[in-house]
């Protein structure tokens, strides 16, 4: 606005703001890019380091296992190296413009998905790694004049010497328990005349391979009477078992209980259980009363908690031990002899 009057102000210019520069879509492609080298550099490492971590804090432990943990654990190691590589040669490539458009969603989306699967492996090596067994273990696989401890690649076998057995136990470990861990607690079965089969699970899971017990049954065909059972999930899996195969005579839960309804089964039933154990709880054994049959019979350890059924060491989320484990293993061995005794008897 403009004014006549002669002592008016001159008018001031108008102040024109400078424009912000437009941000330059090739330097947002370029940080994207960036941080997407960065997440696959990472991903990278961890497929790399978990199974270097496990083969250097477990390695012993792993060979006695399932073939199929030191499948993953290589697989994982060589998904690694070729990530990183992949993630190298990105590096060195000149920039080239990008795709646009819907294609370019699909192939991110692609990429992003893949590595999602590769981190998941990554996370999964880790998880599996095993508990190893103690010494104490260890020194009941020694074959000696009484007993003889095979290993083969789907299991231990644990085979009275001068004795031609006629009952057997297939027994499934806990989830990532070393197989070796249960010998303590299956070798005095076998020593009382009884061949015991201690499973290599799949990746340590019993529920990957529910009918891996069969394979075990098969291959000692002199048996006449079979009891299959298991510590924890292993014992859930034999259940299962247990319920589908009529060429099964007994169950033997210990920390454990059936997943579904088998009170109808015309099985002899051990459950034993402890009175601290903080993942098999005193709640759940009891609650598992009305899905396994009448005869059943329950012994509850006093004293024992989950981890007493193997030797493999403290467990997390387990209780407290009130009694030792000796003590509490000699309870849980007698327990089990009882099963076998009522097969033979039968």
């Amino acid at each position: 606005m403009t004014s006549d009057h002669p002592d008016a102000p001159p008018a001031r210019p108008a102040q024109v703001r400078p424009a912000r520069p437009a941000a330059h879509p090739s330097g947002h492609r370029a940080g994207l890019a960036v941080r997407a080298l960065a997440v696959r550099a990472l991903v990278g490492l961890a497929l790399v380091a978990v199974p270097a971590w496990v083969a250097a804090t477990a390695g012993g432990v792993v060979v006695h296992q399932h073939a199929s943990l030191g499948v993953l654990l290589v697989s994982s190691a060589v998904a690694g190296v070729c990530v990183l590589l992949r993630v190298v040669a990105l590096a060195r490539r000149p920039a080239r413009p990008g795709r646009r458009g819907a294609r370019r969603v699909v192939v991110g989306l692609g990429a992003g998905l893949g590595y999602l699967v590769l981190a998941v492996l990554a996370v999964a090596a880790a998880w599996l790694r095993p508990f190893g067994a103690t010494d104490a273990a260890l020194a009941a696989l020694r074959p000696d004049a009484t007993v003889d401890v095979q290993e083969h690649a789907g299991w231990y076998a644990f085979v009275p010497r001068g004795t031609s057995p006629t009952t057997g136990l297939v027994y499934s470990p806990g989830a990532r328990v070393d197989v070796r861990a249960t010998a303590a607690v299956l070798r005095p079965l076998a020593e009382r005349g009884y061949l015991v089969v201690a499973l290599k699970e799949p990746l340590g899971i019993a529920l990957t391979s529910p009918q891996q017990s069969a394979g075990a049954i098969a291959a000692f065909p002199d048996v006449a009477r079979w009891a299959v059972g298991g510590h924890s999930l292993g014992g859930v899996a034999a259940a299962s078992f247990a319920a589908t195969h009529d060429d099964v005579d007994g169950l033997l839960l210990h920390a454990s209980y059936p997943l579904g309804d088998m009170s109808g089964a015309d099985l002899v039933v051990a459950s034993v259980s402890g009175s601290r154990d903080g993942l098999t709880t005193p709640a759940d054994v009891d609650a598992s009363r009305a899905h396994l049959p009448a005869g059943t019979t329950f012994t509850q350890v006093d004293g024992a908690v989950h981890a007493s059924f193997a030797d493999y060491g403290p467990q997390p989320g387990d209780g407290e031990p009130g009694v030792p484990r000796a003590q509490a293993q000699a309870a849980i061995v007698r327990a089990s002899l009882d099963l076998l005794v009522a097969l033979d008897r039968g």
